[in-house]
């Protein structure tokens, strides 16, 4: 036994090394295993073992200190924990024994994590639930859980919907404020915020939009004259009903943008708002505000200017619709057309062919790339997934929505305050594979300045079909860097052009939203609240997680609609690689899957300037934009990822099939 005298020393040895003990402060970074890093504020990554790991979580501050762990090597050893940020999550209930655990389904949250009886919430094993963490791990490793919501079971119809929602932690009720709000709300606040409007009920504006499309936010009309067209577009104005700062603005903020998700849209506007009275419905008057503008022959944009209006729609038209006109047909409904109408319609054309050619000159557009719709059955599952062929009367649409969008651009950039979207371009990080790509495949164009408006520009129009042995433009086009809102003009690059916004779909997205008021408050003094930095940062993460949870729920509908496709051979090309493998996309339903090259023969290596994965004896070669046919292989049911397999090519296929390049070899 120790007397005091070595106690008290030992207490005093362990203070010292306390006090001497280096930490540093980082953020727990997880893994798909056990262990897992802390990145340190002073730029290195520190290895946690699992028992470390076991008592933080993702995304936590904590401070550690390094110590020799195995094998000699440095590992990190949790000292304190600083913040947390994880605080409700999503998973599976699950019973052990006497014990009831969550298990997350939360990336990087490795465990099951125990569930208090007084926090059950009466779940039952299999139940999807979420959940807060009860009692965080940083002290023995045993974190603890309560239930908030039992989500529902697999295999309830809309269950997809619902865990997405909470997943995210999107807000898929309405607050009782903005409930009453829009309730008090009807069709005599459009005859009272329209006084003082012009009228321009008599003028033959038409909607074009899908046939179940409730949310209408734009109405368009064009006149021809001496220099070309009067194009006006009318938006739906929701900013004339809400009241700047009330419930359903702060709301709208907090939700930042409508998702669409399949079968069921989650909005950022109350319907009582978004589906009727704002929505640019057929036959009603409606408040709007209208961008008139000059397109010259040429497709070049003249005048423009804005006006508070009240409008009445003269026809809600179907993009089939639209189509047969342009393109001639004699339809029935077609003819049913008035002739202010049909003459409208002829003139819109004409514009949209002239904006569209003016742009493909001087500026960027996009090809038309193969879209797919979902369709889904009585129990929100996909029973048919079918092409959305994209017409003349979607790229009508289009090239009035820009050109409107321009103007805008334009005005606030004149002023001292504003919104912007901007695209820089090429991400920093790549331009030095982008550079070698183009030394070894497109010489030509080595010394094109990829980091300036005009060089980008040229960079993409003269890698279209650019015939060399990898495909140039779509290597490019994978390594682009994600367009940022911007209190400040600067061009958007993937476009080509100088200054970019968007005030076209107010009913949709918040952006749009505060641009309508910006512009309102520079020519009427209407009421402004600024965004500040934070909420600008706020407001693009927001819409960030937004594409994320639309991006999650279509991968798992589809993932699951996929164990349908049986045992057929599926024609597809590769739409990306990785290290790893590759995936194809299917051209009959535009479906997604992984090939690993783990089912290949042979070891691959990834070239990070092709972006090809070349076969390390034989050159075998897979990239971008190859063909390939494959059959399905299952179902990664915690990534929600479909998996293929190769379907190699015969003997006799291979050999009067392949080229020099490798481009036959799938």
């Amino acid at each position: 036994m120790l007397n005091a005298d070595a106690l008290s020393q030992l207490r005093q040895l362990k203070s010292d090394i306390e006090e001497n003990k280096v930490v540093f402060p980082g953020t727990v970074k997880a893994t798909n295993g056990r262990f897992g890093f802390v990145a340190l504020d002073e730029g290195r990554d520190v290895f946690l073992p699992p028992e470390e790991m076991q008592k933080v979580l993702p995304g936590d501050r904590v401070t550690v200190s390094e110590q020799e762990g195995d094998k000699g090597k440095t590992q990190g050893v949790v000292d304190e924990l600083l913040e947390t940020n994880l605080d409700t999550f999503v998973g599976r209930y699950l019973v052990r024994g006497k014990g009831h655990f969550v298990v997350p389904e939360t990336p990087g949250i490795n465990r099951w994590i125990f569930i208090p009886p007084k926090e059950r919430q009466n779940a039952e094993p299999d139940d999807y639930i979420y959940c807060r963490i009860h009692k965080h791990p940083i002290k023995d490793g045993k974190g603890q859980a309560k239930i908030l919501k039992v989500i529902g079971k697999a295999g309830e119809a809309g269950i997809e919907r619902s865990f997405t929602v909470a997943t995210f932690n999107l807000p898929d009720a309405w607050p009782e404020a903005v409930s009453k709000q829009a309730e008090a709300l009807d069709e005599s606040v459009i005859e009272a915020r329209g006084e003082g409007r012009e009228d321009r009920t008599d003028q033959p504006y038409v909607t074009i939009d899908s046939p179940g499309t409730q949310d209408m936010d734009d109405a368009l009309l064009a006149e021809p004259n001496a220099t070309g067209w009067r194009l006006s577009i009318a938006i739906a104005d929701p900013t004339a009903v809400v009241e700047p700062g009330s419930p359903a603005e702060q709301e709208a903020f907090r939700r930042a943008t409508a998702i669409y998700f399949p079968g069921e849209p989650l909005p950022m506007l109350p319907d009582t708002l978004s589906t009727r009275l704002c929505s640019l419905m057929p036959e009603v008057k409606r408040l709007a505000l209208v961008c008139d503008l000059q397109v010259n022959n040429d497709g070049s944009l003249g005048e423009y200017s804005f006006h508070q209006a009240v409008i009445r729609s003269h026809g809600k038209l179907s993009y089939e619709l639209v189509s047969n006109l342009i393109e001639g047909r004699e339809a029935d409904d077609v003819k049913a057309l008035p002739d202010t109408v049909s003459n409208s319609l002829d003139q819109l054309h004409q514009v949209a062919m002239s904006l569209r050619k003016w742009r493909s000159e001087h500026a960027l557009v996009n090809g038309d790339r193969p879209e797919f719709r979902l369709r889904l059955d009585e129990n929100r599952r996909v029973r048919l997934i079918e092409p959305s062929v994209q017409n003349e009367a979607h790229r009508l649409v289009e090239e009035c929505m820009i050109a409107a969008n321009r103007c805008a651009a334009d005005f606030l950039g004149q002023q001292d305050k504003g919104l912007f979207i901007q695209h820089p371009g090429l991400r920093d990080d790549r331009a030095d594979n982008i550079r070698a790509l183009l030394e070894g495949y497109a010489p030509d164009l080595a010394g094109v300045d990829a980091t300036s408006a005009e060089g980008f520009r040229d960079l993409m129009k003269q890698t279209e079909g650019l015939d060399a042995e990898v495909p140039v433009k779509a290597i490019i086009s994978r390594q682009l860097a994600r367009a940022e809102l911007s209190f400040t003009p600067a061009p958007h690059q993937g476009m080509g052009l100088a200054a970019y916004t968007t005030f076209t779909s107010p009913l949709r997205k918040f952006s749009d939203f505060h641009v309508h008021r910006l512009i309102k408050s520079i020519l009427w003094q209407e009421p402004l609240s600024e965004l500040s930095e934070e909420q600008l940062a706020e407001l693009q993460l927001t819409q960030f997680r937004a594409r994320q949870a639309a991006n999650s729920l279509e991968s798992w509908l589809k993932s699951d609609f996929a164990r349908t496709l049986g045992e057929d051979a599926m024609t597809g090309v590769i739409s990306r690689t990785t290290p790893s493998g590759f995936f194809v996309r299917l051209d009959a339903n535009g479906l997604e899957g992984f090939v690993s090259c783990k089912t290949l023969e042979g070891k691959f290596s990834f070239d990070p300037v092709t972006l090809r994965l070349v076969h390390n004896k034989n050159g075998r070669t897979f990239q971008l934009e190859q063909p390939a046919t494959v059959t399905f292989a299952g179902v990664d049911d915690e990534r929600k990822q479909i998996l293929f397999n190769l379907v190699e090519p015969s003997a006799d296929a291979s050999a009067s099939d392949s080229a020099p390049d490798g481009k036959g070899d799938a």
